[in-house]
């Protein structure tokens, strides 16, 4: 069940958020009545896409929950190896599911074997769910958890908004919401603030995102088929379109994912945060995808040593660490190109501050620092999108001239309409110089990790106003005259 659809928006999401507040409010059932009801609305909603998976899911929570009350229970020697068994089986869990055609196909292409490649349908959400409840265990085994109520920790693991395609949310974050004695959800703040935030995510998606989609999907498409070679204007069209869908795509969905726990009083945490505003690689990563980055850093980079042991080993981390990330995105070796690419960028960024550092140099200017930052994400980007290394090379010798400086094709070669790269202005701008969704609602506190609102009001910021009220219904409009068509996140494929 896709958030831009018709039964999300008008039947499932509302059913849920009445008979929820119903719950807590006229009926007074109990705290964990009302929660029972969300895990099975999350277990309805995952089981809409694939009900033959729903036993997956729930057999993976009631496994890591016993894992992980043993741990909480028992430390080395007996919970070192319950851990490492813990870790072991979801790691395989996930790799059966998510590798196995990669690596079949990797054999055969290297030696011939095996002959078929086994046709496997990836779970929708495995790669976020694994993560969440590895960090689960590991919490566990440092005794950093206490023991659970069986359905607080079902609905850590399956609470819809963020079952899908993240962000990761972590027990410390998400479980005191679920046990705190205040109000669940104060619904004349709450029910504005995620309306605002489900109509903006859902703008970003269906207005922005997916009008951008049909470029970068036929440009690509021109790169991948190696019938013609694409021009230098084809070429940074289609990978600036893609950044720009992606960005949007994904924002959209963070966005949407906010709005729809605030229906419920949850908070979820922030996952995007104006990341082509970076000014390195390592600030984009603060900003993009947030809670992978923590993730990523907590239980993979820091166990490995982090920057504890020199700084070979600091960038030797470093590689391994996006190398992997990269492989968690998806089973294809772009992805852990892509990974690769960020791995290098960030040691030499961290390289160069200390090189600067040491040398007594000053940072270069905002714009310039911004400018670099998003020219390198634009190239790691042709491998993210593209299906494989040929595709990739293809586009990236085009964008940098290989193939001539040519503009646009003869109208009988285009694939994109000429006006392509003017669509895509306004976007970057926006991108570059528009405040984000979090920062126009600060006042509101609207995610875990938004700052605290302080100083004079600005005439931006959100505020249940008429005119504030007449922008969100000119949006829904507008959404309302491109919903006839239907496509899934970007991330959902993950």
């Amino acid at each position: 069940m896709l958030f831009n659809s018709y039964t999300y928006l008008l039947l499932f999401l509302p059913v849920a958020a009445v008979a929820f507040h119903l719950m807590i409010g006229p009926w007074r059932l109990p705290r964990r009545a009302a929660f029972g009801w969300l895990v099975v609305m999350s277990l309805i909603y995952y089981g809409y896409w694939n009900p033959a998976y729903l036993p997956l899911i729930t057999a993976s929570c009631l496994a890591n929950y016993y894992f992980g009350r043993y741990l909480g229970r028992h430390h080395a020697p007996r919970g070192k190896r319950m851990l490492a068994a813990g870790v072991a089986a979801n790691l395989a869990l996930l790799g059966y599911y998510k590798y196995t055609g990669l690596f079949a196909a990797t054999l055969r292409g290297i030696g011939g074997w095996p002959e078929h490649i086994p046709s496997i349908v990836l779970p929708l959400g495995i790669s976020f769910f694994t993560f969440q409840q590895i960090a689960y265990l590991v919490d566990a085994y440092r005794n950093e958890t206490r023991e659970y109520h069986f359905i607080d920790y079902l609905l850590f693991v399956t609470f819809f908004p963020q079952l899908i395609a993240g962000p990761i949310v972590h027990h410390g974050e998400m479980m005191p919401q679920f046990t705190r004695q205040r109000p669940l959800s104060r619904w004349n703040r709450d029910f504005p603030v995620g309306l605002v935030f489900l109509v903006v995510g859902l703008f970003k998606k269906v207005v922005i995102a997916d009008n951008l989609a049909p470029i970068a999907s036929a440009l690509f498409g021109v790169a991948e088929h190696g019938d013609r070679s694409l021009t230098m204007a084809e070429a940074w069209t289609g990978a600036i379109a893609y950044a720009l869908q992606i960005y949007f795509d994904f924002s959209g969905y963070s966005d949407m994912a906010i709005g729809s726990a605030r229906f419920f009083g949850i908070r979820l945490p922030l996952n995007f945060d104006s990341p082509y505003q970076a000014a390195s690689i390592i600030d984009f990563w603060r900003r993009w995808h947030m809670t992978l980055s923590r993730f990523l850093r907590d239980y993979l980079y820091i166990p490995l040593g982090g920057n504890r042991l020199g700084p070979a080993r600091r960038y030797g981390n470093l590689m391994l660490t996006m190398l992997l990330g990269g492989l968690w995105h998806g089973a294809n070796w772009t992805f852990v190109a892509w990974g690769g690419i960020h791995g290098l960028l960030l040691c030499l960024n961290h390289g160069w501050f200390h090189f600067r550092k040491a040398r007594g140099l000053r940072a270069l200017p905002g714009p310039v620092a911004i400018g670099l930052t998003f020219a390198a994400t634009l190239v790691a980007w042709v491998f993210f999108r593209a299906s494989d290394f040929s595709a990739a090379s293809r586009l990236l010798a085009s964008m940098f001239g290989a193939e001539g400086f040519g503009r646009w094709p003869d109208k009988a070669l285009r694939v994109a309409p000429s006006n392509a790269p003017i669509k895509l202005i306004p976007v970057l701008l926006a991108c570059w110089f528009l405040p984000n969704t979090q920062q126009l609602m600060v006042r509101f506190r609207p995610a875990l990790g938004s700052p605290a609102f302080r100083g004079p009001r600005s005439w931006w910021q959100w505020r249940p106003s008429l005119v504030h009220s007449a922008v969100i219904v000119i949006m829904i409009v507008i959404i309302g005259l491109q919903f006839d068509k239907v496509s899934e996140f970007i991330y959902y494929q993950f």
